[in-house]
Formats: structure tokens, sequence, C-alpha cells
């Protein structure tokens, strides 16, 4: 991505390339942030919380909350380079446009999140454009546990 030196500006709508990528750092998925996930929203479904329920289902298992994954690839988001430099310029996440659970996040699993500029349109507004990224949340062995895509309005440049 051309970015230059705009540092102090950030980026725009206009620095945005389809086919760009960026990764965030890895995190693990903790015991105590599926519990401490169950309390803040109430979700004390047996397959997250009860190890010897879990061991008779699909997974064999206690797993993380797909929500809390959902929850942990945002928050993945905002350490990436890519947040820091257009942070001055995002105006609103639009939503999520889909968004899959493909595998589970099992605890002690290590994540990371793959971004990728999939599209980009300009709005009916002069100051404002919508990115959409897609973005994988990734395993420690490779494998895509979720996947989705998010709009994000982004002011434009208005020299």
């Amino acid at each position: 991505m051309g970015w230059g030196k705009v540092e102090d500006r950030g980026l725009f709508y206009e620095d945005f390339q389809i086919g760009d990528k960026f990764l965030s750092p890895s995190r693990t998925v903790t015991e105590t942030d599926v519990v401490n996930f169950a309390g803040l929203s109430g979700d004390y479904n047996l397959l997250h919380m009860d190890k010897e329920y879990a061991k008779n289902t699909v997974f064999q298992e206690r797993i993380a909350h797909g929500l809390l994954g959902l929850s942990i690839g945002s928050g993945l988001f905002t350490r990436t380079e890519l947040n820091r430099r257009m942070s001055k310029n995002l105006i609103a996440l639009l939503g999520l446009e889909s968004w899959e659970f493909l595998a589970p996040i099992k605890i002690s699993d290590t994540i990371h999140l793959e971004i990728e500029i999939v599209d980009k349109k300009k709005t009916s507004k002069q100051d404002r454009g919508v990115v959409k990224f897609n973005r994988k949340i990734i395993n420690q062995n490779g494998i895509t546990v979720q996947e989705g895509l998010t709009p994000m309005m982004i002011a434009r440049r208005t020299n």
C-alpha cells in the first residue's frame, strides 16, 4: 500500500487498495477468557462451561463461545498497524455483512486475524466512503475458524 508520509493525517478512503492484506498479532484464548465471557454475556451453555458434558459432544472438550471469538477478533483488529493508521479517519463500523463460525476455537488455541480489503465504494456524501474488509480468524494450525465481511465508513480527502 502506498501510504506515503501522511502520518499526521492518517489513512483516508483513497489510500485503501482492493487486495491489500494485513495481519494482527496473535493471542491465546484462555480459560479465564471463557469464564469471563460467560459472566459478561450470561451464556453459560454447558458446551462452554462443563468439562464432563463437553467430553460427549462432537468437540470432545469445552470450546470458546463463538461470539467470544468474534469479540477477540475485533480486538485483534484494533492492534494492527492498519487500525492505528486509519483510526483518525474512521467514522463507523457499519455492521457485520456476514460472519461464519467455521471451526471451534478451543481453550488454549492461539489465534490471529488476517484482513483483506475486498471492496470500496464512494457514498453520496463527498466526505466519506465505505471500505469492506474480509476478516479471517486463524488458529495456530492455519485453520480459519471464523470469517466475515465488515464494512467500515472512512473519511475521504476533501482537499
